[in-house]
């Protein structure tokens, strides 16, 4: 199976989550893992699964006046963030809009403050409905993986995307192996 993980990160985190997914697609697939910058919207098409995560910004995801706020946020000197190389520009909201139609499966995932879902959103809501407006099938339910006010992953974390990467990796395979 081939599998394609895809990424929006602003601070790293998300980027962090999306590592130890594909860490544990690499047990049943082989595995590409780029950020949303560098990914193909045609390309994902020589996928069997693709996975796409992007961080949580006002109840869904990030849009450019979250971007620029990122931005500003990285150039506080009392919030010690640094934003990821290919932070600014688009994201995955705008990557999603260039998907073309097409047979596949995919999982959704985002990272989001550690509150309960009604108060922070989740962006994988959002990429879940559209990936599946283009014709592609869920293979598991979305997930979000938790960080606190300071942009840091929660304890466990790690541990639950790659465990999660290893369910939708069995779950796809199991997909593919049945489909007609």
């Amino acid at each position: 199976m081939k599998a394609l993980v895809i990424y929006e990160s602003m601070f790293g985190s998300t980027r962090r989550i999306a590592e130890q997914i594909a860490a544990g697609l690499a047990g049943s697939s082989t595995v590409v893992l780029v950020t949303v910058h560098d990914a193909d919207p045609l390309g994902i098409g020589l996928a069997d699964l693709i996975v796409v995560g992007a961080p949580t910004h006002l109840h869904g995801m990030s849009m450019p006046a979250t971007r620029a706020a990122a931005v500003a946020m990285s150039n506080d000197p009392q919030r010690h963030l640094a934003l990821e190389s290919g932070a600014v520009g688009g994201g995955v909201r705008e990557w999603l809009e260039t998907v073309p139609t097409g047979p596949g499966l995919f999982a959704a995932f985002d990272t989001r403050r550690d509150m309960a879902r009604i108060l922070t959103g989740a962006a994988s809501v959002s990429i879940g409905r559209s990936l599946a407006r283009r014709g592609l099938h869920q293979v598991s339910r979305r997930s979000s993986f938790l960080v606190d006010d300071s942009e840091a992953i929660k304890a466990g974390e790690l541990e639950r995307a790659r465990a999660w990467g290893e369910r939708i990796g069995r779950l796809a395979t199991a997909a593919l192996t049945t489909a007609p």
